[in-house]
C-alpha cells in the first residue's frame, strides 16, 4: 500500500486557504494539483463535484476527506487544505469542515483507493491528530504529522 508520505508531497498543502464554499474549495484543489502536477483542474473538480453528489464525503469532527478515481490519473496523489474559515460539508455531524484530505486514484486503482480512505479515516478520528493540524504552522508539520 502507498503511504500518505508518499502521495502527499509539500506543494500539495496549503494551511489558511481562504474559500467560502465546498465549490469554491474544489475550484481551489483543481488550480493547486493543476499547478503542482499537471492534472487538468477542470478534470479535479468535476471529479471531486461527482462524488460529492453521490453523498457527502465529510466524515464529522471538521474533518472531509473528497476523494475520486479518474483516467487522467496515473498514480495516487492527495492533497490537504485547513481553511481559514470553516465550511459546510453537510458531514454527519452537522459540523462545518476545517480539514481537507483529497485523494485521487487512477480509474482501476480500488484497493489502493480503499486503503488509502481507511487509513486516513483512521488518522483524522483521533481527536490528538485533528488538534496537532489545526495548529501546525507550516506544511512540513502536516506532512510529518499525516506520513505516518
Amino acid at each position: 500500500m502507498k503511504l500518505i508520505g508518499e502521495i502527499l508531497p509539500v506543494s500539495h498543502i496549503v494551511l489558511e486557504m481562504e474559500v467560502s464554499s465546498k465549490k469554491r474549495l474544489f475550484e481551489e484543489i483543481g488550480q493547486l494539483l493543476e499547478a503542482q502536477s499537471g492534472l487538468p483542474h477542470t478534470d479535479v473538480f468535476d471529479c471531486l463535484f461527482a462524488r460529492e453528489k453521490l453523498g457527502t464525503t465529510g466524515l464529522g469532527q471538521g474533518v472531509a476527506v473528497p476523494h475520486g478515481r479518474h483516467a487522467a490519473v496515473k498514480e495516487a496523489v492527495g492533497a490537504f487544505v485547513r481553511t481559514k474559515n470553516p465550511v459546510d460539508f453537510d458531514a454527519p455531524d452537522g459540523k462545518p469542515v476545517s480539514l481537507v484530505f483529497v485523494l485521487l486514484v487512477p480509474e482501476q486503482a480500488t484497493g489502493t483507493h480503499l486503503e488509502l480512505l481507511s487509513h486516513l479515516a483512521e488518522r483524522f478520528s483521533e481527536k490528538s491528530v485533528r488538534d496537532e493540524l489545526m495548529s501546525c504552522q507550516t506544511p512540513e508539520q502536516v506532512r510529518a504529522l499525516l506520513a505516518c
